[in-house]
C-alpha cells in the first residue's frame, strides 16, 4: 500500500486512544510523567496533521505515541488498568 487510508488511519487513533486511557503512571519518577505527557503530544500532534490532511505525519506520530506508552509498560513506568491485549509489554 503506497498510500495510509482514513480507515486506517482511524483505526490507529483508536489503538492509541485505548492505549492512552488503559494505562495509568504507577511510578514516582520524573521521567514516567514527562514519558506519559510526550505520548499525548504525539497524539495531539497526530490530530493536527490528520486535521492538515498530512496522513503519514500522522500516522507516524501516533506511532511513537503508542510505541512511547507500549515502552512505558514494559519498564513499569505504567501500570495496565484496562485492556492488557493493546501491549506486548
Amino acid at each position: 500500500m503506497k498510500e495510509i487510508s482514513n480507515e486506517r488511519l482511524d483505526k490507529e487513533f483508536d489503538r492509541t486512544e485505548k492505549a492512552l486511557n488503559a494505562i495509568k503512571i504507577s511510578s514516582h519518577d520524573d521521567a514516567a510523567h514527562e514519558l506519559f505527557d510526550l505520548a499525548k503530544r504525539y497524539y495531539e500532534d497526530a490530530r493536527y496533521f490528520k486535521e492538515k490532511g498530512d496522513f503519514a505525519s500522522a500516522f507516524g506520530a501516533l506511532n511513537y505515541a503508542f510505541g512511547l506508552l507500549d515502552a512505558g509498560v514494559k519498564l513499569k513506568f505504567f501500570s495496565v488498568t484496562g485492556d492488557k491485549d493493546l501491549f506486548i509489554a
